[in-house]
């Protein structure tokens, strides 16, 4: 039996490691290096695609035989892009910016295979609609959560869930930033099922 080609996660990314390893696959993590940023005339999931394949192109010089995964996601509220805080204050204003609001998760892949340069791009979104959040709220949250690295400042599978009234979309997975579904479908499409039979 031959071997299963190797498969790539271009992100060093603790939440989609952790959601890619769901799958029972062998795989590697390689960091893209590349910056992150959208555009002019650039609309979120515009920008989420873009990122997401030039993730999978940059990893695939270190991995020429490799089924690579590319991800990223925009976030999004009233227009404005919704960064990763980096900070208490920043996640502060963030989330006292989208009380009572509905914010657009946009969450793209791509999937590459090294070998002959196939590749297959899907996105998948989610709409989240926010609880109305007093300030103290939102500083006891930061203070027990402190979800800094996370678009939007509210982890949805910890106790920022305690934040939202409700969440409307196709792919739980997709808010913590790897759509799941969709990947299994496309991992299918490249001769990589995940369920065999």
């Amino acid at each position: 039996m031959p071997e299963p080609q190797q498969l790539v996660l271009a992100s060093t990314s603790r939440y989609r490691r952790e959601l890619l390893g769901r799958l029972g696959l062998r795989f590697e993590s390689a960091n893209p290096g590349v910056e992150e940023y959208g555009l002019p005339g650039e609309g979120p999931a515009q920008t989420a695609v873009r990122l997401a394949s030039l993730k999978a192109r940059a990893v695939a010089a270190r991995f020429p035989q490799a089924l690579i995964i590319g991800a990223d996601q925009v976030a999004s509220c009233d227009g404005a892009i919704l960064d990763k805080p980096g900070t208490h204050a920043n996640a502060a204003r963030q989330l006292g910016a989208m009380s009572g609001k509905t914010a657009c998760f946009d969450t793209a892949l791509a999937l590459l295979d090294a070998r002959n340069g196939a590749s297959w791009t899907r996105t998948v979104s989610c709409l989240v609609h926010f609880r109305r959040l007093s300030a103290a709220q939102i500083e006891d949250y930061l203070q027990r959560e402190q979800p800094y690295d996370c678009a939007g400042s509210a982890k949805s599978e910890g106790l920022g869930i305690a934040l939202i009234a409700r969440i409307e979309g196709d792919d739980p997975t997709a808010l913590i930033g790897l759509p799941l579904i969709a990947l299994t479908e496309m991992l299918g499409e490249a001769g990589m099922p995940v369920i065999r039979g």
